[in-house]
């Protein structure tokens, strides 16, 4: 579908919606939401702001389509961290690592990818028409990093690690917290920090707030 020439990917056929969006990503990894523009994303490619035009209504369409796909894939970098655990007989134990797994690859995806981890968080227009409502629809892509939160949650009431009185609105919490830290890291005075350093900071961070659910 793509072609290298003169360092730009181009179009020949097939699907230009998909065409587009790829290219957006690719900008948006580049320089996070403010670089996804729709008559970029159309040059990168090869076409016309025209033949975007067909399968875009404006800048905001596409980069919304840009935030599902980087929510999505902050999912599969958690559920890669998830996947890549030992197996373990004790389901507490189990419960409480994979937490901690979620947490993980969460943050490896907004520290290896930090321009598409913020478009994931941007705001579009279609935020203004669409409440949140993960837990309600959770077939959708943009809501599968909060499926995969919540389903690890759960999975630590059921193995009598977490009381379930605290479960109720857990989600914000953890949520909050690794979210936090990304930023920290990514823009804050964390983002000195040598390699070493930095990644024990989120190991500590990482079972205090698995303890704190746990307690």
């Amino acid at each position: 579908m793509k072609a290298t020439h003169g360092g730009r990917a181009r179009y020949h056929h097939g699907d230009l919606r998909n065409a587009l969006i790829e290219a957006a990503i690719e900008l948006a990894a580049l320089g996070g939401p403010e670089k996804v523009v729709l008559r970029e994303a159309a040059r990168t490619v090869g076409v016309s702001p025209t033949a975007a035009y067909r399968h875009f209504g404006g800048h905001g369409d596409l980069l919304e389509a840009v935030k599902v796909r980087g929510q999505q894939a902050l999912a599969d970098s958690m559920a890669e961290a998830v996947a890549a655990l030992p197996g373990l007989d004790d389901p507490g134990e189990e419960a409480e690592r994979t937490a901690k797994a979620i947490g993980r690859g969460y943050l490896r995806f907004a520290l290896d990818q930090p321009g598409l981890y913020r478009t994931a968080f941007c705001r579009t227009p279609l935020d203004e028409e669409d409440d949140f409502n993960g837990l309600q629809a959770p077939d959708r892509p943009e809501f599968a990093a909060f499926v995969l939160l919540s389903e690890a949650l759960d999975a630590l009431v059921a193995a009598g690690r977490m009381r379930p009185e605290n479960r109720p609105g857990a989600e914000a919490a953890a949520w909050s917290s690794v979210h936090g830290l990304a930023l920290l890291i990514l823009d804050g005075p964390l983002a000195r920090l040598p390699g070493e350093e930095r990644d024990a900071v989120i190991e500590g961070t990482l079972a205090t707030l698995v303890a704190g659910l746990t307690r």
